[in-house]
Protein backbone atom coordinates (compact mmCIF):
# COMPACT_ATOMS: atom_id res chain seq x y z
CA UNK A 1 0.00 0.00 0.00
CA UNK A 2 1.28 3.53 -0.77
CA UNK A 3 0.69 6.64 1.80
CA UNK A 4 -1.79 8.28 -0.26
CA UNK A 5 -4.17 5.37 0.21
CA UNK A 6 -4.13 5.26 3.84
CA UNK A 7 -6.12 8.50 3.99
CA UNK A 8 -9.59 9.32 3.13
CA UNK A 9 -9.80 12.35 2.20
CA UNK A 10 -13.16 14.03 2.36
CA UNK A 11 -14.48 17.47 0.28
CA UNK A 12 -14.75 20.65 3.37
CA UNK A 13 -17.90 21.33 1.56
CA UNK A 14 -19.74 18.09 1.66
CA UNK A 15 -19.16 17.91 5.92
CA UNK A 16 -21.74 19.73 7.33
CA UNK A 17 -20.85 21.23 11.27
CA UNK A 18 -22.39 18.93 13.66
CA UNK A 19 -25.73 20.83 15.06
CA UNK A 20 -25.35 22.49 18.36
CA UNK A 21 -27.80 21.45 21.60
CA UNK A 22 -30.73 23.63 22.02
CA UNK A 23 -30.43 23.70 25.42
CA UNK A 24 -27.48 26.41 26.58
CA UNK A 25 -26.03 24.46 29.62
CA UNK A 26 -26.85 21.08 31.59
CA UNK A 27 -29.88 21.03 33.39
CA UNK A 28 -28.37 20.88 37.68
CA UNK A 29 -27.93 17.75 39.77
CA UNK A 30 -30.81 17.67 42.92
CA UNK A 31 -27.71 18.10 45.04
CA UNK A 32 -26.19 21.12 43.35
CA UNK A 33 -30.02 22.65 43.18
CA UNK A 34 -30.19 21.72 47.10
CA UNK A 35 -27.23 24.02 47.64
CA UNK A 36 -27.88 26.76 45.33
CA UNK A 37 -31.32 27.13 46.88
CA UNK A 38 -29.81 27.22 50.53
CA UNK A 39 -26.73 29.75 49.90
CA UNK A 40 -30.29 31.95 48.52
CA UNK A 41 -32.04 31.75 51.37
CA UNK A 42 -28.27 31.91 53.73
CA UNK A 43 -27.84 35.58 51.88
CA UNK A 44 -29.99 36.72 54.31
CA UNK A 45 -26.77 36.89 56.84
CA UNK A 46 -25.07 39.27 54.80
CA UNK A 47 -27.58 42.36 55.83
CA UNK A 48 -26.22 41.27 59.29
CA UNK A 49 -22.84 42.67 58.16
CA UNK A 50 -23.39 44.67 55.49
CA UNK A 51 -27.09 45.75 55.99
CA UNK A 52 -28.23 45.44 52.62
CA UNK A 53 -25.95 43.08 50.84
CA UNK A 54 -27.91 39.91 51.02
CA UNK A 55 -30.36 40.52 47.74
CA UNK A 56 -26.85 40.42 46.12
CA UNK A 57 -26.45 36.75 45.89
CA UNK A 58 -30.38 35.64 45.87
CA UNK A 59 -30.31 37.52 42.40
CA UNK A 60 -27.19 36.51 41.47
CA UNK A 61 -28.08 32.91 41.96
CA UNK A 62 -31.94 33.07 40.31
CA UNK A 63 -30.58 35.00 37.16
CA UNK A 64 -27.55 32.53 36.64
CA UNK A 65 -29.44 29.24 37.18
CA UNK A 66 -33.24 30.54 36.15
CA UNK A 67 -32.80 28.44 32.77
CA UNK A 68 -31.46 25.31 34.38
CA UNK A 69 -33.76 24.95 37.42
CA UNK A 70 -37.19 26.26 38.23
CA UNK A 71 -36.25 25.35 41.43
CA UNK A 72 -33.40 27.57 41.87
CA UNK A 73 -35.21 30.10 40.18
CA UNK A 74 -38.09 29.42 42.49
CA UNK A 75 -36.55 29.66 46.01
CA UNK A 76 -33.66 32.38 44.99
CA UNK A 77 -36.70 34.94 43.50
CA UNK A 78 -38.64 33.53 47.38
CA UNK A 79 -35.16 34.89 49.17
CA UNK A 80 -35.41 38.15 47.89
CA UNK A 81 -38.73 38.58 48.01
CA UNK A 82 -38.69 37.84 51.28
CA UNK A 83 -35.86 39.70 52.23
CA UNK A 84 -37.64 42.97 50.67
CA UNK A 85 -40.47 42.51 52.66
CA UNK A 86 -39.80 40.85 56.08
CA UNK A 87 -36.28 42.38 56.46
CA UNK A 88 -36.08 45.71 54.85
CA UNK A 89 -40.00 46.40 55.22
CA UNK A 90 -39.73 45.40 59.30
CA UNK A 91 -36.97 47.45 60.17
CA UNK A 92 -37.75 50.31 58.15
CA UNK A 93 -41.12 50.49 60.15
CA UNK A 94 -39.38 50.11 63.44
CA UNK A 95 -37.31 53.15 62.57
CA UNK A 96 -40.37 54.98 62.05
CA UNK A 97 -42.20 53.88 64.84
CA UNK A 98 -39.00 54.76 67.37
CA UNK A 99 -38.62 57.67 65.71
CA UNK A 100 -42.25 58.66 66.04
CA UNK A 101 -42.05 57.30 69.75
CA UNK A 102 -39.56 58.65 71.01
CA UNK A 103 -40.91 62.69 71.28
CA UNK A 104 -44.42 60.83 72.84
CA UNK A 105 -42.11 59.30 75.67
CA UNK A 106 -40.89 62.93 76.77
CA UNK A 107 -44.60 64.38 76.07
CA UNK A 108 -46.78 61.18 77.41
CA UNK A 109 -47.12 57.97 77.85
CA UNK A 110 -45.03 56.55 74.98
CA UNK A 111 -43.34 53.87 76.44
CA UNK A 112 -46.00 51.65 74.61
CA UNK A 113 -44.59 52.99 71.23
CA UNK A 114 -41.28 52.70 72.55
CA UNK A 115 -41.83 49.19 73.41
CA UNK A 116 -43.83 48.65 69.75
CA UNK A 117 -40.81 49.68 68.33
CA UNK A 118 -38.65 47.16 69.97
CA UNK A 119 -41.14 44.57 69.72
CA UNK A 120 -41.19 45.34 66.14
CA UNK A 121 -37.14 45.23 65.84
CA UNK A 122 -37.15 41.43 66.45
CA UNK A 123 -38.88 41.31 63.41
CA UNK A 124 -35.68 41.06 61.17
CA UNK A 125 -34.32 38.71 63.93
CA UNK A 126 -37.32 36.39 63.32
CA UNK A 127 -36.39 37.08 59.30
CA UNK A 128 -33.14 36.11 59.63
CA UNK A 129 -33.82 32.59 61.94
CA UNK A 130 -36.74 31.55 59.50
CA UNK A 131 -34.27 31.70 56.65
CA UNK A 132 -32.00 29.73 58.07
CA UNK A 133 -35.39 27.11 58.37
CA UNK A 134 -35.55 27.46 54.80
CA UNK A 135 -32.21 26.92 54.00
CA UNK A 136 -32.23 23.64 56.03
CA UNK A 137 -35.42 22.60 54.50
CA UNK A 138 -33.98 23.22 50.98
CA UNK A 139 -30.39 21.86 51.14
CA UNK A 140 -32.54 18.49 52.64
CA UNK A 141 -34.50 18.67 49.37
CA UNK A 142 -38.03 19.79 51.17
CA UNK A 143 -39.88 22.09 49.00
CA UNK A 144 -39.30 25.30 51.15
CA UNK A 145 -42.84 28.11 50.82
CA UNK A 146 -42.09 31.54 52.80
CA UNK A 147 -45.57 32.32 54.60
CA UNK A 148 -47.42 34.69 52.34
CA UNK A 149 -44.33 35.12 49.66
CA UNK A 150 -44.01 31.57 48.84
CA UNK A 151 -47.74 30.81 47.19
CA UNK A 152 -48.21 34.08 45.74
CA UNK A 153 -44.67 33.74 44.05
CA UNK A 154 -45.98 30.15 42.63
CA UNK A 155 -49.03 31.29 41.51
CA UNK A 156 -47.31 34.57 39.68
CA UNK A 157 -43.95 32.24 38.30
CA UNK A 158 -46.24 29.62 36.97
CA UNK A 159 -48.34 32.28 35.81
Amino acid sequence: MTDSQDFVTVDPIDVEPEPKPTGSQPALSTSEENTLAMFAHLSILLNLVTGFLGLVPALIIHFAYKDRSRYVAYQSLQAVVFQLVFFFGAAILAGIVALVSTPLVLVCVGLFGLFLALLLALIPIAALIYSIVGAVDTYHGRDFQYWLVGQWLRDTYNG
